[in-house]
């Protein structure tokens, strides 16, 4: 109720006071021709009636004073809880981000820079220290040129690739990134991933429009279906609420959110044991080392100057122990005979040191619900295994294609509206996370899973393939590395490579026995490639075009 000021009061009491001296007036001359008799009676009823009226005109000041009183006090309360809740989360902002990882440092920048006030809320603002998201492959490097990040891996000792070694009983393979279109310059980039973090981090900092706050989110804030913001604790442990019309998940692998947003399936596949060699070089100068071991691959690159980060892959749900000295006796006597002999005084010194990390390796295919004012990105969205490391590359991918498609919506709270149009995000992401996240699949599936026979054959055929050079490695590897995002070009090399083994099986001479084991041979290789393009979508993957999605700036009336 609006409250009437006083002088408004005052001056509505004169009108009234003047509209009665006027009926008294009016009535006086009025009596000149009435009888004595009646004057005297009428005198009286004109003063019950200015008597009653100047009650009531009393009555009626002193509720709306108290009418007044409580409206100013309501008033009060409501713009005391507002200054309060816009004191406990620094006022409301157009996206909030949970997670401050390579996602969402990356996100919070990349929307920075387009003039969204961006809240960024992580769990530990202090550097990571993780033994994967080490090694950005060149289309994650061309992503970082497009978001002008490109100097992050600067000043932190990154380390260049140009291709991969692949080793595999006693032979080697050089394969070099395809770079001829894209730039020399645009080679990979290997890393201590917490330096990397940092870097990022601190560019989205210099952004005024930028909160970057450290705090666990313990909850998202729905209001009929529609995500408000979040529910969260900051670095003193105050229970604190932000406001959004977006809230973009973004908290990792471990991410305890992801439930609320999609249908969770990980599955724990192996695990990464990590080791730093210190003062060595690698075999081959500039290139990452995949050794095809038995019963798994080990990796080797280096990550700085003087420290070359060695993974090693361990099979099933369990690992040998650290404490009781199984798991240097495993590494010793499985893993250092099958390494190249220049590293392996260098491997057995970081065993003896002791500084022996585990990583449980993941995968997730996109699954996620349709909520109106929240998305899912990064490991929080979508896993594969790290043997390829591609997952950086789909993550900046992503974090490029959200950007495009928020660019032209100015108003983000029309979240049915906005959830929508957000449909095309997971469309237009296909071409680079299916191709990466196939080939990161079909690599496990070979490599890392216990070899049998039929694996055995096609390891040996991807390692015979892939050393044919020219377009037999350069086309894998420009899917592999992200410089070309067209999963369809998975097709031609599949049936490549399943055609190659098949007819290596034949020689010298054909004969029942190895016809069937040829014939094993490609159901084996459909076997394990037909199920991950099955749960990455058959016709997005291969025919993303022709799916539907909204290109237009969507209407917002």
């Amino acid at each position: 109720m609006r409250r009437i000021p006083a002088v408004a009061e005052l001056h509505f009491a004169s009108i009234y006071i003047t509209t009665i001296s006027t009926c008294i007036q009016h009535n006086n001359i009025s009596s000149n021709y009435r009888s004595s008799v009646h004057l005297i009676d009428y005198k009286m009823v004109v003063d019950q009636y200015i008597v009653g009226g100047l009650i009531a005109l009393l009555f009626v000041f002193i509720f709306k004073r108290i009418i007044g009183l409580k409206t100013r006090y309501k008033d009060r309360c409501v713009d005391s809880s507002i200054t309060a809740r816009h004191a406990e989360t620094g006022g409301e902002a157009d996206i909030i981000i949970v997670g401050a990882g390579v996602s969402g440092a990356a996100l919070a920048y990349t929307l920075g820079k387009e003039g969204r006030r961006v809240h960024v809320i992580e769990r530990d603002l202090s550097e990571p220290d993780r033994i994967v998201g080490e090694f950005l492959q060149p289309g994650g490097y061309l992503q970082l040129v497009e978001m002008g990040l490109e100097d992050c891996v600067g000043h932190i000792d990154a380390q260049r690739v140009f291709g991969f070694a692949l080793y595999k009983d006693g032979r080697n393979a050089v394969l070099s990134f395809p770079l001829d279109k894209v730039g020399l310059n645009s080679y990979g980039r290997s890393f201590h991933n917490g330096r990397f973090i940092q870097r990022m981090r601190e560019k989205a900092a210099t952004l005024s429009n930028i909160r970057l706050e450290q705090g666990t989110v313990t909850s998202l804030i729905e209001e009929e279906g529609v995500v408000k913001g979040v529910q969260y604790k900051n670095k003193i442990g105050r229970e604190m609420t932000d406001y959004a019309p977006l809230t973009i998940v973004c908290d990792g692998c471990f991410s305890n959110l992801r439930r609320f947003l999609c249908t969770p399936k990980v599955e724990n596949q192996s695990f990464f044991i990590g080791l730093i060699l210190e003062n060595c070089e690698l075999p081959f100068a500039n290139h990452g080392h995949v050794i095809l071991g038995d019963p798994s691959p080990i990796l080797f690159y280096a990550i700085s100057s003087t420290e070359i980060r060695c993974l090693v892959e361990i099979p099933g749900k369990k690992v040998p122990s650290i404490a009781n000295g199984e798991m240097a006796n495993y590494l010793k006597t499985v893993v250092a005979p099958q390494i190249p002999p220049r590293l392996h005084d260098f491997f057995n010194a970081a065993i003896d040191k002791g500084n022996i990390k585990t990583m449980p390796t993941r995968s997730m295919s996109a699954n996620p619900h349709r909520t109106p004012g929240a998305l899912l990105m990064g490991d929080a969205f979508n896993m594969r295994h790290p043997l390829t490391g591609g997952g950086m590359t789909v993550a900046l991918s992503d974090v490029i294609i959200l950007r495009d498609l928020l660019k032209p919506i100015h108003d983000l709270r029309n979240a049915t509206t906005l959830m929508k149009y957000l449909e095309s995000f997971y469309t237009l992401r296909k071409p680079v996370a299916s191709t990466i996240n196939i080939l990161a699949g079909t690599a496990y599936k070979v490599f890392c899973e216990p070899p049998d026979q039929e694996r055995q054959e096609i390891r040996r055929a991807c390692f015979a393939y892939l050393s044919l050079g020219g377009i037999f490695s350069n086309g894998p590897v420009s899917l592999l590395s992200g410089l070309n995002p067209h999963p369809i070009s998975l097709v031609p090399h599949f049936f490549a490579l399943a055609f190659y083994g098949f007819g290596r099986l034949l020689l010298p001479i054909p004969s029942p026995k190895r016809i069937w084991l040829g014939a094993k041979f490609l159901l084996g290789a459909s076997k394990f490639v037909l199920p991950i393009i099955k749960a990455e979508g058959v016709i997005q993957t291969l025919f993303h075009a022709t799916f539907p999605a909204f290109y237009k700036a969507p209407s917002l009336d």
